[in-house]
């Protein structure tokens, strides 16, 4: 889901300041979580939030705000530091993604990572830069999540009758 409305978007294309707002971005996805769980039809289903750049960093403050409800976290090239102390709180199991040549970054994600309570692993792409153009990254980026989301997202609804 787009986090930005088009026109906070547009903005954004001009100033770059809205998508470094990891408040605002937290914001609107635990609003998200929240609708969720307030639906009959998927208020039992567990949640994952995956990010990417300061997205990462709105889907870590959002699972520590709603930590009975997010049930895994994945970061690709995320920015988890900009979580600030919210990355203390997160309970929920977190894959950090990172491009092996993405150095900056994957700094980032290994400090980052020192201060998860929570269960979490740093996968790091070999040759990946920042956007993982190169040949096969994405896809493995695609598996890893996919692998990470199998294991830590259980079905919590209750059976019929």
């Amino acid at each position: 889901m787009d986090l930005l409305t088009p026109a906070e978007e547009l903005e954004d294309t001009a100033t770059a300041r809205l998508r470094f707002d990891v408040p605002l971005l937290a914001g609107r996805l635990a609003d998200a979580v929240d609708h969720l769980e307030a639906r009959p039809g998927t208020a039992d289903l567990p949640v994952g939030l995956f990010g990417a750049s300061t997205g990462a960093a709105a889907a870590l403050v959002a699972a520590a705000e709603r930590p009975g409800r997010v049930a895994a976290v994945v970061s690709r090239g995320g920015r988890p530091d900009l979580a600030g102390d919210a990355l203390d709180q997160v309970t929920a199991p977190v894959l950090l993604v990172v491009g092996g040549d993405d150095e900056p970054v994957l700094g980032l994600n290994r400090q980052a990572a020192r201060r998860l309570p929570a269960v979490h692993r740093l996968h790091v792409v070999p040759g990946a830069t920042h956007l993982f153009p190169e040949p096969g990254a994405l896809e493995e980026v695609t598996g890893a999540a996919a692998d990470w989301f199998r294991e830590h997202l259980t079905d919590r609804r209750r059976p019929a009758g």
